[in-house]
């Protein structure tokens, strides 16, 4: 099944995959500035956004989404940018399809297991019943009383949305998700992609330490690694100009 995408720009293509309950539309900003240089693809991957939910959710998978939309759209040496499980992804898709990519950027991810750890927010999520709830106000004041992090909050809200009216929906799958949770903290260390490649990461993010660098080098030999000073998880939009800085000059160089 097709993925939902938005397109901004002309020139090389330049694919941008969000992260874990994440949308295409957490990248917009991003998007547009990018689009100056290159043609900007927005992809929704399965079971978030406005793409076809699916029982199954593991990097084999959404690589293959990947692939599918690669050939639906006749791309060629594609440029592809991934934030967190969409760093996985990309990762996973550059190792098995170096011939298609031209240049890889993964935003503050590694190629290790990670221990699960957003199985209290899928809980708190699913914990709502969002049947006879009038008011987006007050899904988000359910959440708050179990998430102490208003920035994951809003983030989280972002994906609620009205299926008619009267009746609000979230746009990601909960369920898979949460049946598939143990599978998005996988390794992707399946064999060496030896493209050039650029990990970029947060300074007060743990995602990216010094022991993740000894992967790093040799599943991606062909690497370079840039943390950004002040920026968490979310780099992207805490420190913009300067995420948007390192990743243009890495990939117009």
């Amino acid at each position: 099944m097709s993925l939902n995408f938005k397109k901004f720009g002309e020139g090389e293509p330049l694919i941008i995959l969000h992260g874990l309950m994440g949308m295409l539309d957490n990248w917009q900003t991003q998007a547009k500035a990018l689009s100056e240089n290159f043609e900007v693809y927005l992809i929704d991957q399965r079971n978030h956004g406005k793409s076809f939910h699916s029982d199954e959710h593991n990097y084999s998978v959404l690589a293959e989404d990947l692939f599918g939309f690669i050939y639906e759209n006749q791309l060629h040496d594609v440029n592809l940018l991934g934030h967190s499980m969409g760093g996985k992804v990309v990762m996973k898709f550059a190792q098995n399809n170096p011939h298609l990519v031209n240049k890889l950027i993964v935003a503050d991810i590694a190629p290790r297991h990670y221990p699960v750890h957003h199985q209290h927010l899928l809980d708190v999520l699913l914990s709502i019943n969002l049947n006879g709830i009038k008011r987006r106000q007050e899904v988000s004041e359910l959440m708050e009383r179990n998430i102490e992090n208003k920035v994951i909050v809003l983030f989280l809200l972002k994906n609620l949305y009205w299926i008619e009216r009267g009746k609000l929906a979230w746009r990601f799958n909960l369920k898979s998700i949460k049946r598939n949770i143990s599978l998005v903290s996988d390794e992707i260390k399946d064999k060496p992609y030896d493209g050039e490649t650029l990990f970029v990461g947060g300074s007060n993010s743990s995602y990216i330490s010094e022991p993740d660098h000894v992967d790093i080098k040799e599943y991606f030999p062909n690497s370079r690694i840039n943390m950004i000073n002040k920026a968490g998880h979310w780099l992207h939009a805490d420190q913009p100009k300067e995420f948007l800085r390192i990743c243009t000059e890495f990939l117009i160089d």
